[in-house]
């Protein structure tokens, strides 16, 4: 049998606080989506003034990164590249950059989906919520 380590509420609240904290110190909106490995929300924030959209789409992106066991980009670079099959794929509704695995001893445990900026900025902060972990 297997073990492996899995998220709690503590490491949810780390977070949800590290990205919005993130955020706040660049003066922009987002909304930050935390899910377990199968893709379960576990926590949501959507920051004053964010889209209301946005919370869906984070949501979307961390549970596409927490199923595929990559970052969402991945699944974007796919289609991007002429893959446009994929777009098919059950249950990945956002396969959008955003969404990045935390990992730990190689295991995914869940992932961080954020929304609200340019693909590129939302990464940036899930990286930086999961840094704050300390893994």
């Amino acid at each position: 049998m297997q073990h492996k380590a899995v998220l709690t509420l503590v490491e949810v609240e780390q977070l949800l606080q590290a990205a919005r904290a993130e955020a706040a110190a660049n003066n922009w909106n987002i909304s930050v989506a935390v899910v377990d490995d199968g893709g379960h929300p576990l926590g949501l924030s959507r920051m004053d003034n964010c889209a209301p959209l946005s919370a869906h789409i984070a949501t979307e992106k961390a549970r596409s990164a927490a199923l595929g066991r990559r970052e969402s980009k991945a699944f974007e670079d796919m289609i991007n590249s002429g893959r446009t099959a994929f777009l098919s794929a059950p249950v990945l509704h956002a396969m959008l950059e955003g969404g990045v695995p935390v990992l730990v001893d190689g295991q995914v445990v869940g992932a961080v989906g954020i929304s609200g900026l340019t693909p590129e900025l939302d990464a940036r902060i899930a990286k930086v919520a999961i840094a704050s972990l300390a893994l």
